[in-house]
């Protein structure tokens, strides 16, 4: 049984908005993989719903004339994964969306719930992070943007204000031309279990040597981070073993791995050491630079 206090279902966002602002305890459900699942452990904080599930301006992927793409939070990872616009400009993060949970998962969780809901283990976020995602949200006020960087505010905390919803994620065509990518998800069982490391990968290469980089993980702190130090550190280098013992060496520095119960903090970074090497090494050949 769930402890709902209250139930209102929206048909536009702009009902939801004012279901929000006249409901402030209430929250926005769409595909209820974590709310239902906080609810079942009798979370209070979850026991007022605004449903969005059924918002159609909530669910489109498309690409404007400048090429900017734009994914609706409402958007399911099976559609993301299999989006034609996603899979062929920013295939990282189609890898991310196919590593999260099982079928049965991905055709309900929806991006917006993924970063909303502010987890450190969020795969979207490595891959969106690299791609230097803007967050989209709508409320009482009007519209407003924000790096996905600065939406994070601690473990769980993000900068979504009273009777707002995130509308979209936007991500500009000059952070995916020319860059390659690679998200890589370790996980005790695979895609059917919470990351316990997530590692993307972004650069662009120019005449051998690297004219941009960027690396993000998830689960390597209180949010996803951007590796910020170490790419400025890359920045330059040539793209060869010595560029990815440079980041190996470098990234732990940019990070704030635990202990928890599924991971030790050595066992962390033991991974986030050996990911960002793999990882980078492979977003680099995909750019057409080999390294053995």
């Amino acid at each position: 049984m769930f402890d709902i206090d209250s139930y209102h279902k929206a048909d536009t966002v702009d009902e939801a908005i004012a279901l929000l602002s006249q409901n402030p305890d209430a929250v926005p459900i769409a595909g209820g993989t974590d709310v239902l699942v906080r609810l079942h452990g009798h979370n209070p904080d979850y026991r007022h719903l605004v449903d969005i599930h059924d918002v159609a301006e909530l669910k489109n992927i498309t690409m404007e004339p400048d090429g900017t793409i734009v994914i609706c939070s409402g958007v399911n990872f099976t559609d993301l994964a299999q989006s034609p616009i996603v899979s062929t400009n920013i295939p990282v993060l189609a890898e991310g969306a196919s590593s999260i949970g099982g079928p049965q998962v991905r055709n309900v969780a929806t991006i917006g719930g993924n970063i909303s809901n502010g987890a450190p283990s969020a795969d979207a976020a490595p891959p969106l992070l690299v791609l230097n995602a803007q967050v989209e949200l709508k409320g009482p006020e009007g519209f407003r943007r924000l790096p996905l960087h600065e939406f994070y505010q601690g473990p769980g905390l993000v900068d979504r204000k009273s009777g707002e919803i995130m509308t979209c994620l936007r991500i500009d065509s000059s952070d995916y031309k020319g860059w390659s990518g690679h998200y890589y998800k370790y996980a005790m069982r695979g895609a059917m279990d919470i990351a316990t490391i997530g590692c993307a990968a972004a650069c662009k290469i120019d005449g051998g040597k690297v004219a941009g980089i960027r690396l993000a993980f998830g689960v390597a702190g209180p949010t996803p981070l951007r590796c910020w130090r170490t790419e400025e550190k890359a920045q330059g280098s040539v793209a060869d073993q010595t560029l990815l013992d440079l980041v190996s060496d470098s990234v732990l520095g940019d990070l704030r791995p635990r202990d928890s119960w599924r991971a030790s903090k050595d066992f962390r970074e033991q991974i986030i050491t050996t990911l960002s090497e793999r990882v980078l090494k492979e977003a680099i050949n995909r750019n057409g630079v080999s390294i053995p």
